[in-house]
């Protein structure tokens, strides 16, 4: 009996030492970890962080991506966005209010993009969330819906759902600058040019070569519209992901002999392209990148099979636009940047993540001026997007004039601008060769409403009625 009342008495002072270190263990964690931080730009407290209260947050969830065969664009575009916070924030951040972010690795699957965003979308410790910005279309589509429900901005800037440019059907998702369909139609309106006149498209070939995803094939429907509206020839050859073999593709288009090769790259699938093509004998200088082959990643690796390539963009690489000094002076210079390569600094993926955050930041801005100078939602945060105005004036007071093309944003129209400049690789770096190119808005308007308005009759959705909102 005493034994059994000594065993008994030992494995309950066990069981109390146990829960007293596991409750100590837990209470300096608890202490350690911050809620959310901030970089500092002072310079002796370099990469210092600081626990930011409730009320003074803006909170930005990133579904990023570092790692896979798209992680070129994920850590630069990423980047970009990032140093752009930390410059705001070491200039005294949004009015007063703090930017902080999170990352969650999504690897571009879209089961992950979705984990991620259910994970993120409540904010950061109080800190409400402003917009999602996923860069990835299927991310994009699987989250569309659960955006709009949980009233938070879902930003798909230069990609996405064309038709969600009509923010009466879709009143939370951004295609900002440039829709697919606008940029297709601002390559064939330059292709027209090329040839002296839309009307001389007539009985050319083209061939569209398009990644194996939902972004690939997003744009097949509206050339086919432009096919028969100009009398050229096209043909869509599809490259499964991520595009590491291309030759049966390739040899199928020396078959075809076209003019012109449209790429609808991404990743891997660019310079794979570029080399392939040379090796079947087609012209380089014949073959024009879409948005997402389009940076220094995508052509620098094919060595001299780039030489000559032609792409679009929506905003031209370099450093020497004042927003970019900025950041270079504040986060790059203080060894703050969230590149790893301080190299890819000012690149074409960099560049949009700068430019994507000017915008994100200027949503904000806007909306404060109706809402009040602090932390707001995400239904607030679309107000302000639909209320950007980016004059000539408003980039240069925001140093971003050529970087960023004028774009105004209303309750209608989510995308906002719906032009291009075109670049050619000189086997070092890319050099613009073109003015602006307007997308046909005018032709792509009814057919994207009509797109949306069966959109919001198969979901029940109630189209919005913009002339009564202000």
């Amino acid at each position: 009996m005493k034994l059994l009342k000594s065993l008994w008495f030992w494995l309950v002072a066990i069981a109390i030492i146990l829960a007293l270190v596991v409750w100590v263990t837990k209470k300096e964690k608890s202490t350690t970890e911050p809620t959310a931080s901030v970089t500092q730009t002072d310079t002796q407290a370099k990469d210092q962080t600081t626990q930011l209260s409730d009320q003074n947050a803006q909170y930005f969830p990133l579904q990023s991506y570092r790692v896979g065969p798209y992680a070129a664009g994920g850590t630069g575009f990423f980047g970009g966005f990032i140093d752009y916070l930390k410059a705001v924030n070491a200039e005294g951040g949004v009015n007063g209010v703090k930017l902080v972010w999170s990352e969650c690795e999504t690897e571009y699957v879209v089961e992950k993009g979705v984990e991620c965003y259910e994970r993120l979308k409540k904010g950061l410790n109080g800190a409400p969330a402003a917009a999602t910005n996923p860069l990835s279309v299927g991310i994009a589509y699987a989250t569309l819906e659960r955006s709009t429900k949980d009233k938070l901005p879902l930003i798909t800037i230069n990609h996405g759902r064309t038709d969600s440019t009509d923010g009466r059907v879709f009143p939370y998702v951004f295609p900002l600058q440039l829709n697919p369909y606008s940029e297709v139609s601002a390559i064939i309106n330059y292709l027209g040019q090329q040839s002296g006149g839309l009307d001389q498209l007539k009985g050319k070939k083209i061939v569209v070569l398009y990644h194996g995803s939902p972004y690939g094939k997003e744009t097949i429907p509206v050339i086919e519209i432009l096919s028969k509206k100009y009398g050229f020839e096209v043909t869509n050859i599809e490259v499964p992901h991520p595009g590491n073999e291309q030759q049966s593709q390739w040899l199928n288009i020396r078959r075809i002999q076209p003019d012109w090769v449209i790429l609808r790259g991404w990743g891997v699938m660019n310079p794979v392209a570029l080399k392939t093509a040379q090796k079947v004998g087609y012209p380089t200088n014949k073959i024009i990148g879409n948005i997402w082959s389009n940076s220094e990643e995508d052509a620098a690796p094919a060595d001299n099979a780039a030489n000559g390539f032609i792409s679009i963009t929506t905003h031209p690489s370099g450093t020497n636009f004042p927003v970019l000094q900025q950041i270079k002076k504040l986060v790059v210079d203080k060894g703050q940047s969230d590149l790893a390569d301080p190299k890819r600094f000012g690149t074409v993926y960099y560049n949009l993540g700068v430019v994507n955050g000017i915008l994100n930041v200027e949503a904000v801005r806007v909306a404060q001026e109706k809402f009040g100078k602090r932390p707001l939602t995400g239904e607030e945060v679309r107000w302000g997007f639909e209320h950007i105005n980016l004059t000539d004036e408003r980039l240069k007071q925001l140093g971003a004039f050529g970087l960023v093309q004028p774009l105004k944003l209303t309750c209608e129209d989510h995308e906002g601008g719906g032009a291009v400049r075109f670049q050619q690789w000189d086997g070092k770096e890319w050099k613009v060769i073109s003015d602006w190119v307007q997308a046909d808005r005018a032709l792509l308007r009814p057919i994207i409403e009509k797109s949306a308005e069966q959109y919001a009759k198969e979901q029940g959705i109630t189209v919005r009625n913009c002339a009564t909102e202000q």
